[in-house]
């Protein structure tokens, strides 16, 4: 059997959804599983992929490989009015096979994002993304309100999935809450991952 880890899947412009990201990957890590933390290229105006296939620094980009061996799926993009980021629905457009095939389903999955401003649209990216990851007939996995910084946050943080706002200045730093919310996140799918594998599920 493969190993079993935690596939973070983001696009990041400006460095927030990044640091989500390894937020999740750290609360996955305390418990004990695996992470992998990928992202996608950028795409041209014609929505062709623009980047070498192997990037100059940062995270590597994410394969089909990556998607079919992983054991649950980190899935996070800014918000682009409303929608996720073009490269990563470029990407993801490209997994139609991986559907046809049912690779994905009963994985469980989770979603991030971050906005702009504090209304700007992060519920909606949110489903937009638990769209996908409900037509690979993935488990969905929420940020439920047993985690305390849901009801003190001031910034970013839902129960769809963790996320960030930037206000003004655009600082992709997260609060110590956001934190919390993505690292706990990534603690209880980790959970919930390693308890399906011990069942034999």
């Amino acid at each position: 059997m493969h190993e079993k880890y935690l596939l973070i899947l983001f696009y990041s412009a400006t460095g927030a959804v990044k640091n989500l990201a390894h937020a999740i990957a750290d609360g996955a890590e305390k418990r004990g599983l695996q992470t992998r933390i990928r992202t996608v290229p950028k795409v041209s105006a014609t929505s062709e992929a623009s980047e070498p296939n192997i990037p100059k620094e940062g995270e590597i980009f994410c394969t089909k490989d990556d998607l079919v061996n992983c054991s649950g799926l980190a899935l996070g993009s800014p918000t682009r009015f409303g929608s996720m980021a073009a490269p990563m629905k470029y990407f993801l457009d490209s997994t139609g096979d991986l559907w046809s095939n049912n690779e994905l389903e009963n994985k469980f999955g989770c979603v991030f994002t971050s906005t702009g401003s504090q209304h700007g649209g992060q519920e909606i990216t949110l489903f937009n993304l638990m769209t996908y990851l409900l037509h690979q007939g993935m488990v969905f996995v929420g940020s439920p309100y047993s985690i305390k910084s849901l009801h003190t946050t001031m910034s970013g943080g839902t129960p769809y999935g963790p996320s960030h706002v930037a206000n003004t200045g655009g600082s992709p730093n997260l609060t110590t809450d956001e934190y919390n919310v993505a690292s706990e996140t990534g603690a209880r799918i980790a959970t919930l991952i390693m308890q399906s594998q011990s069942n034999g599920s």
